[in-house]
């Protein structure tokens, strides 16, 4: 009989026992569908060994890690329902491109109809598969094996990215005698899977799937027609450039053609934000920009470079930050912990706010709140505006979407824009990065160097960030006028540099360690890059330093 140890009791396993078994024995203490468990900092899938005085935590669906193994093996399970709704010869690639709210949109390219009917008969498919419990199977393979694999089911981005590992194995996961890669752990077996769904959507297929807060219901899609619009947009841009993978930027890297990839996609970027300019132009009455987006977006750096093209426009634009008129702090709102809540509309004054721009489109001066972070009180320091024949104010603040803040302007005065960076580099055709990973590296790097932040605490206040910005931002993203994808092609390579060894510097004893660890595994995919070629405009400067802008 071996021990192990979990929430402080000690318990006995059986020779020869797996964490499957300890997961059965123990899953009617939990709430939720254990998925993994954390083992002393380390991840361990329920088909693996028990260690002998183990100390282990249960990762069930309801944690993120565990909803992503969840959600991951889905993908994978999918995948075979696919192949053998269609068949491998009519099948030329099948590639998971983005994630919509729950839901990921599937593209299925080959002498494949996407209609209902398939989306039902692949369901139909993987309800079998988790009626009958297949084993989801692990094994090393051998690089160049692998490669004759990827070959055979046209998987060209995963022999491409081989191309960059130095590892002469690999793991391959099975169900069945279907086989594929994947980044991060799975479940147990296909049976563990059983809240899903399968719909057509603009020529592929959605998989709905659950999140955290609702771990046993497929959630139901709401279309969101222009995130869509930006998303197939940005991913013509990349095929423009041949670069829609991690394996495809290192080619680049390698070939020295970096510089080159740089300078497209920053005339790309600087292009869609003379557009824009242009937009608000058009609309002639406009006087207001309103910017909002999550965390780590660029908005500073984005309305900067946006002035910038109104001015030459001939437009004279002012910069409002939302900050300055948020309420003295002993006022604020309170949070369910009682804590001041910042992100909360009500942490603005409202009143204030549309008296002044009411003001200001009269035409009568006023003088600008700004906000002393220090005292945690507003105040005034001198700055009067007036609103001119040519003046345009660009507003930025997580609340600039939202009609409560702006129901007293006048509709044709003011244009919308929400900033995020919706597509990252794929690592390969099945592999996503969520663009919540881009953006987490993003502050990591800028909390680092602009608050001497260390990485654990910025990933410790992460789940935070992310519950204000599905209450306060993402409700609002569709009601933009326009959305501006802040991604850059290039730039986890640039970022790779001054995040590891922030990400290294994590204790192994902390709850953020998973975490910290799961990034650091998915930058081994990614060739680092020297920033000296990327300009001074550009959006990344932000993060990275050695911006012209004051973007910190």
């Amino acid at each position: 009989m071996g021990k192990y140890f979990i929430n402080g009791v000690q318990r006995e396993f059986k020779e020869g026992a797996k964490y499957i078994d300890i997961a059965r024995e123990i899953q009617g203490e939990y709430a939720h569908d254990i998925m993994l468990f954390d083992v002393g900092g380390k991840l361990r899938e329920l088909s693996q060994p028990v260690s002998d005085g183990a100390r282990l935590k249960a990762i069930t669906s309801a944690d993120k890690i565990g909803m992503d193994c969840y959600r991951r093996s889905c993908v994978f399970m999918l995948m075979k329902a696919v192949y053998n709704t269609a068949g491998l010869d009519k099948i030329e690639k099948v590639k998971v491109l983005y994630n919509m709210g729950t839901s990921l949109y599937i593209e299925i390219l080959g002498d494949v109809i996407v209609d209902k009917e398939f989306a039902e008969k692949a369901e139909s498919l993987m309800r079998k598969y988790v009626e009958s419990d297949i084993p989801v199977k692990k094994k090393a393979m051998a690089t160049d094996d692998a490669v004759s694999l990827f070959e055979k089911y046209k998987m060209n981005d995963k022999k491409t990215l081989l191309e960059f590992r130095s590892s002469s194995m690999v793991n391959i996961y099975s169900i069945g005698k279907f086989d594929d890669y994947y980044f991060g752990a799975m479940v147990y077996s296909t049976g563990f899977l059983k809240y899903f769904s399968l719909s057509p959507y603009e020529g592929g297929l959605l998989l709905n799937l659950p999140d955290v807060k609702n771990p046993e219901k497929a959630l139901e899609f709401k279309p969101m027609p222009k995130i869509f619009k930006t998303l197939k947009e940005s991913t013509a841009n990349l095929r423009k450039m041949g670069v829609e993978t991690v394996g495809a930027l290192n080619r680049k890297i390698v070939k020295g053609e970096l510089e080159e990839i740089i300078v497209t996609q920053e005339t790309l970027m600087e292009r869609k934000i003379a557009e824009i300019a242009d937009m608000i132009e058009e609309r002639g009455k406009c006087r207001f920009v309103l910017i909002a987006g999550p965390s780590s977006s660029g908005k500073t750096t984005f309305s900067r470079r946006l002035s910038i093209q109104l001015t030459a426009l001939g437009r004279r634009p002012h910069p409002i930050s939302l900050d300055d008129y948020f309420i003295n702090y002993d006022e604020m709102p309170l949070d369910e912990n009682g804590d001041p809540d910042r992100e909360n509309i009500g942490a603005l004054d409202l009143k204030l706010f549309a008296s002044d721009m009411g003001k200001l489109l009269k035409g009568e001066k006023i003088e600008l709140p700004h906000y002393n972070f220090k005292t945690r009180r507003r105040e005034y320091n001198g700055r009067f505006v007036r609103m001119r024949e040519n003046d345009i104010f660009v507003i930025e603040g997580i609340h600039g979407l939202n009609d409560q803040l702006s129901c007293s302007m006048p509709e044709e005065t003011k244009f919308k824009i929400y900033v995020s960076p919706i597509t990252q580099l794929n690592i390969d055709e099945r592999n996503r990065v969520p663009t919540t990973d881009g953006r987490l590296i993003r502050r990591i790097v800028r909390d680092s160097r602009t608050r001497n932040t260390d990485a654990r605490t910025t990933i410790s206040w992460w789940p935070g960030v992310r519950k204000g910005e599905e209450k306060n931002i993402f409700p609002y993203q569709e009601s933009a006028d326009v959305i501006f994808n802040s991604s850059l092609v290039y730039e986890l390579s640039a970022l790779k540099l001054l995040a590891e060894p922030l990400l290294y510097a994590v204790p192994k004893d902390c709850p953020e360690y998973l975490e910290a660890k799961r990034l650091l595994k998915f930058f081994n995919y990614v060739l680092a890059t020297d920033s000296g070629n990327i300009p001074a405009t550009s959006l990344v400067r932000e993060f990275i330093g050695g911006s012209c802008f004051d973007a910190t």
